[in-house]
């Protein structure tokens, strides 16, 4: 049941919403949702024009690379500390702090941009600021869907986090293709400032009453409590290893964007636009689909499946001179790798102690997020010697390497995984039906498994 929904009015609100957006039932994340759609579309905005502002100074793969570089590595550096703000403060006050930051850094980015001033280590200063901002704003904004609704609806909440995510995805690069050529880039750094204020009104507008849990130690030790459990939990470690591997080596495709748009597909700014809004159509179907799943059955397997279907996607793209057809393989390939981003983090979030929550995900926004810049800089460094074509087909082949290995290992990953869910949802005394396909009852201080073979049927997770 929603925190913050009176039981008497529970089922008008079951009634309501469709299975697929119940997470909207609850209140914060509906101001959430709509705060966050706005500024996502301003944020892909901002990065398709970023690119091509970088790519129009210098011309240049290795300082695309460079910048996307100097915008990520902060969080690969600082995302364990922004995990330990995020278990010990309250993350909705954390969130106003970053999203504000941000909003200041894209304001400075426009006004060089749209008086002239602009120069190339403008861009690379203000994105490796804005990586810092983000080094703790995205392990309390993971952390932070448990706050917003109850646990039940936390697969829902983190699917359609991705839909909204992916949905201005969609818009985001289309709309910057129509202004970069209009009227320049400065004007979509500036939509992307004032878009910062929809969610900054929505996390203003929130009341949380869930108390913060007290955390001992020092912040170093509650650093590396974290670094810890995703060691020795091999499920968790396993999703990691598998998502930081493919962040370093295919993710880093869209950092060529421009390179394809106007070398290899002689298109421009719209073409761009177009490839990168056509990787968001697959994306946000992806999203959608998980939008609709009820439960945990089959996520592994998912993982795996669509782990090589990305690398198999990306493999052929690189072989595509046509602008359509490039645009029609990226559909595949957002789709199978939003499915792959979506189910991990589903699958980590299930299994992680509340407690541990911000840490764990700062260790999953590290390895995702963080080792995309130095895929970056890869990319950008082969591509400068080997061409854009042949560098995204080198990332395709080795995240279809990686989805074999992970794969030969599910067996021994579904068996710990499923474990680690049901100690979960024993821990927080919720029902467990969705998640594991039996319920779970509290018998006096202890929780006790309803189903002696829980485990057992659950072994298809």
């Amino acid at each position: 049941m929603p925190d913050d929904v009176p039981q008497t009015a529970a089922s008008d609100l079951n009634s309501r919403w469709p299975e697929s957006l119940r997470a909207l039932r609850h209140r914060n994340y509906q101001l959430f949702f709509a705060g966050q759609l706005i500024s996502l579309i301003g944020t892909w905005m901002d990065q398709v024009a970023e690119a091509w502002l970088v790519y129009r100074l210098t011309g240049s793969a290795l300082l695309l690379g460079t910048v996307a570089f100097a915008s990520q590595i902060p969080v690969f550096l600082l995302a364990p500390i922004g995990g330990a703000l995020a278990d010990r403060f309250d993350r909705r006050k954390i969130l106003i702090f970053t999203q504000s930051s941000m909003m200041f850094l894209t304001f400075i980015l426009a006004w060089v941009t749209l008086s002239n001033r602009v120069k190339i280590w403008h861009v690379v200063t203000l994105a490796a600021l804005t990586g810092v901002v983000n080094a703790i704003d995205l392990p309390a904004r993971q952390a932070f869907v448990v706050d917003m609704v109850s646990r039940a609806d936390l697969v829902n909440a983190i699917a359609l986090n991705s839909s909204m995510f992916n949905g201005a995805r969609v818009v985001g690069p289309a709309l910057a293709g129509i202004v970069v050529a209009a009227i320049g880039e400065g004007w979509c750094f500036f939509a992307n400032g004032i878009s910062f204020l929809a969610v900054i009104a929505g996390l203003a507008m929130m009341k949380i009453d869930r108390p913060r849990m007290a955390i001992q130690g020092s912040p170093l030790e509650n650093i590396i409590e974290g670094f810890k459990f995703v060691g020795k939990s091999g499920p968790v470690r396993a999703l990691i290893l598998l998502l930081g591997l493919v962040s370093f080596t295919a993710m880093p495709y869209a950092v060529l964007m421009p390179l394809f748009a106007d070398k290899v597909l002689h298109g421009g700014a719209q073409a761009l636009g177009l490839l990168m809004g056509c990787s968001g159509v697959g994306a946000l179907c992806g999203a959608l689909t998980m939008a609709m799943r009820k439960s945990l059955k089959g996520l592994s397997l998912w993982v795996a499946v669509s782990c090589a279907g990305f690398g198999l996607a990306l493999l052929v793209f690189s072989f595509s001179r046509m602008l359509w057809l490039s645009a029609l393989l990226l559909v595949p390939a957002g789709f199978c790798m939003m499915i792959q981003m979506a189910s991990s983090n589903t699958l980590i979030q299930s299994m992680v102690p509340d407690r541990l929550r911000g840490r764990v995900m700062s260790v999953y926004a590290m390895t995702f997020m963080g080792m995309a810049p130095l895929g970056a800089l890869l990319a950008g460094s082969l591509a400068h010697k080997l061409g854009a074509p042949m560098t995204a087909g080198i990332g395709g082949v080795v995240a279809m390497v990686g989805a074999a290995v992970f794969g030969s290992k599910l067996p021994a990953i579904r068996s710990a995984a499923r474990e680690m869910i049901v100690a979960q949802q024993i821990a927080g005394g919720t029902p467990a039906q969705e998640m594991t396909g039996r319920v779970f009852t509290k018998n006096g201080d202890d929780a006790v498994v309803s189903d002696p073979d829980t485990l057992r049927a659950s072994s298809n997770i």
